[in-house]
């Protein structure tokens, strides 16, 4: 056997692989889909219950985003751009919820914001977290932010630092070197960095089910919407659910694809 026939072996291997996999993930994605009759989706979705639960997650996961935002983008530029003592243990520690099962770091921030003297001063001043949509927030916030880190980590560890220095020869700040050249090259990698930010917080189950509970029509998301259908055998309101959160993930895929394939995790 010649290499020519070699890699024609080889790749004849490797897509029959791909193509198995590819399959296996469309199969399981349309009997969810299709499994109950076209109308009793669409009445589910008309229901009360779903659109309070898509309401909770959107509001949700769009504030826990903006928080990962808010932090996430200002960390990553300092891990990308500075060298100091540590920075691989902290990379580390940054990088733990993305390892840590949702369910611990659920009852991590259980424990933080039940029983520790700083949960019972933000509870003194209105800001209760556990068994609230509060906690769903903080508990995305936790589990997804190092999403948004690594994004923009790798975003800007792709960006030259030159011209940076070079903005600055032209009369910038290096506030003003940031803001005006960094951000608008790393708009692709934010954008992305945002998006699938956002799709994994509308999706968290673990953690906000441990903090927050799952309460219908008080804490109520779409995860939760679909755990606590399935456990009554409502099958239609359950699969309702699971066919909006499938369809969030296959186009914040596509978007994060086509703007920040790049990224690295």
């Amino acid at each position: 056997m010649n290499n020519f026939e070699r890699f024609d072996l080889v790749k004849i291997i490797t897509t029959f692989f791909v193509l198995l996999l590819t399959g296996f993930i469309v199969a399981l994605l349309l009997l969810v889909v299709t499994h109950p009759a076209p109308g009793a989706i669409v009445q589910a979705l008309m229901t009360e219950e779903i659109q309070f639960a898509i309401y909770l997650s959107l509001l949700t996961s769009i504030t826990s985003t903006f928080l990962c935002i808010i932090v996430g983008v200002p960390a990553a530029y300092a891990l990308a751009r500075y060298d100091f003592w540590g920075k691989t243990l902290v990379n580390m520690i940054v990088d733990i919820p993305l390892a840590l099962p949702p369910l611990v770091a659920g009852v991590g921030l259980l424990l933080f914001f039940g029983t520790t003297a700083f949960g019972d001063f933000l509870e003194s001043i209105g800001l209760v977290f556990v068994f609230t949509p509060l906690g769903i927030i903080i508990a995305q916030f936790f589990v997804n932010l190092p999403f948004m880190l690594r994004i923009m980590r790798s975003t800007f560890e792709g960006i030259n630092p030159r011209y940076e220095y070079v903005a600055q020869t032209l009369g910038c700040t290096p506030i003003q070197a940031i803001c005006q050249v960094v951000l608008p090259m790393s708009v692709n990698g934010f954008f992305a960095g945002a998006v699938i930010t956002w799709a994994k917080g509308i999706g968290e189950f673990g953690a906000a089910l441990i903090l927050a509970g799952a309460t219908r029509m008080k804490t109520e998301t779409l995860p939760i919407s679909l755990f606590l259908n399935m456990s009554c055998g409502e099958l239609e309101m359950a699969i309702s659910a699971a066919t909006i959160l499938i369809a969030i993930s296959v186009v914040s895929l596509y978007i994060f694809e086509k703007y920040g394939g790049s990224a690295k995790f």
